[in-house]
């Protein structure tokens, strides 16, 4: 699918561009974000209580027609009713929600309530883009959730699917899966370009677009900060300059940071436009950005006059080579998308670990055996018909079944050998982490192939997730049970 971009006249020479996320659906190229309206940012208040549908308007009349909003945020979610009706005589406007079930046990009805939960709330029969955020991929619940959403899609209760926060590895399985993803809303910007290499390689393979937040980097990246002091973390006023102050010190330092600042401010003065200006629309000029979410601000007007400016900016080809160089001063953040929340470093606004890290409940059943055994099982009839667990631990050491990327009765990943080996992975991490053990616990891996062409595939698979663990393993070429499955995975782990 190739995306299409139009504009739209704004009440000044300056054009809304729009982009169109799947056929017959677009969105503004500048999204507007409404967690400044949300209860859940600093104790139970609003950021910006200012911020009422009244003055939501004024973004909607400039032809900023859609707005982002999170079921987890609190009661911004209610500004969408409201909204709604304030509009539901022939404005356009498109409200996007997400939805992040909280970890734990969950089924089909469930994830109904939440979807209505959505649509009551904004007030609309039909959300317009649902993204699902997944606190956690060793559970594979998160896949369920996935194919629940696609059946309400199919009921006509949501319009699109996108993700939130997913990494490259699991976008692949949604994808792979049969999941119909036409977005993954992920942190990009200067100081965090993680999104650059397979995310985005994986996005144009399957017609998927990026919408961005952080583009800003929490408004660190603005006129406000150029040539100033590295402030204390305890100085920063707001949530977002904390968070993206870690992203700084990660990609390299306040030094490294200033010196793109420094290259920004010239190129702004050139074009006679904000750093802002210029920083968001470097992002929109990249390859499978669709959007960029900035938040709603109370000075609203002189907020919409500054962000139709973006829409004049041409950055030329020397522009874009001069941010080139000057961001090669900066280190790239560990780890792909989304990753800030689920391992070290953890760059959240208080540097702790998210609810995607956890503590979550266990994926997999486990009971005990004979001789002190611990046994997890997931209830397959596989494993009552041929008689074995998914793992058994004794003492300091257990043993994992083989896994193939089978889950109830679906093959996951399709015929892609990349998905179904991070599949496998996951499963053989839910299992250790049912048992009381992770994934560095690894000794020992087995990995059978059904084709001997897929080996160097299924072989990176292994070294993005096993490559700081080093355990012994071995590749075989086998006929594996199950004409689709493409690999096959054993371990062994010694707990210290």
């Amino acid at each position: 699918m190739t995306a299409r971009m139009m504009p739209i006249q704004g009440p000044t020479d300056d054009a809304v561009e729009r982009i169109e996320l799947a056929p017959g659906f677009t969105v503004s190229r500048i999204s507007t974000g409404l967690r400044q309206v949300s209860d859940t940012e600093r104790d139970g208040e609003a950021l910006e209580p200012e911020l009422t549908p009244a003055a939501l308007d004024q973004y909607l009349d400039a032809g900023f027609t859609t707005f982002s909003m999170a079921d987890h945020y609190g009661s911004k979610q209610l500004t969408g009713g409201p909204f709604e009706e304030r509009h539901a005589r022939g404005a356009e406007a498109q409200l996007l929600t997400t939805w992040a079930p909280e970890p734990g046990p969950i089924n089909f009805e469930i994830a109904r309530a939440a979807v209505q939960r959505s649509l009551d709330s904004i007030g609309v029969e039909r959300i317009d883009l649902l993204q699902f955020d997944a606190w956690s991929y060793a559970d594979p619940a998160w896949l369920d959730c996935l194919f629940w959403l696609q059946d309400l899609k199919e009921e006509g209760l949501i319009r699109h699917l996108g993700l939130r926060n997913f990494d490259t590895a699991h976008l692949r399985i949604a994808v792979t899966s049969g999941i119909d993803v036409v977005s993954n809303q992920v942190s990009y910007s200067l100081v965090d370009q993680r999104a650059r290499g397979g995310m985005t390689d994986l996005c144009l393979e399957h017609g998927i677009k990026l919408l961005v937040f952080g583009s800003l980097a929490g408004g660190l990246l603005t006129e406000r900060w150029l040539g100033a002091p590295r402030p204390a973390l305890e100085d920063l006023t707001t949530c977002a300059e904390a968070k993206y102050w870690r992203f700084i010190q990660a990609a390299g330092g306040w030094d490294a940071y200033q010196h793109v600042l420094e290259c920004l401010g010239e190129v702004s003065k050139r074009h006679k436009v904000s750093i802002a200006n210029v920083a968001c629309r470097y992002m929109l000029d990249l390859p499978a950005v669709g959007a960029i979410i900035i938040g709603a601000r109370v000075r609203t007007k002189e907020h919409i006059q500054d962000s139709l400016r973006v829409f004049r900016v041409s950055l030329t080809k020397k522009n874009r080579a001069d941010i080139e160089n000057a961001l090669t001063r900066l280190d790239t953040l560990p780890g792909d998308c989304g990753d800030e929340y689920r391992r070290p470093p953890f760059l959240t606004a208080t540097g702790e670990p998210g609810r995607h890290f956890g503590p979550h409940p266990r994926p997999y059943e486990t009971k005990r055996g004979p001789d002190r055994r611990s046994m997890v099982l997931t209830g397959t009839a596989w494993e009552g018909t041929a008689g074995f667990s998914r793992a058994v631990r004794q003492g300091p050491h257990v043993w994992i079944s083989g896994m193939t990327a089978t889950h109830r009765s679906r093959l996951v990943g399709g015929t892609d050998p990349e998905a179904q080996a991070h599949f496998v992975i996951d499963k053989i991490e839910g299992t250790l982490k049912s048992i009381g053990a992770s994934l560095e616990d690894v000794v020992r891996t087995r990995v059978y192939i059904r084709d001997a062409s897929i080996w160097e595939a299924v072989a990176r698979v292994h070294g993005e997730r096993f490559g700081h663990i080093l355990p012994a393993t071995t590749m075989i070429r086998a006929g594996l049970v199950g004409d689709a499955c493409l690999v096959e995975i054993e371990a062994e782990a010694l707990i210290a």
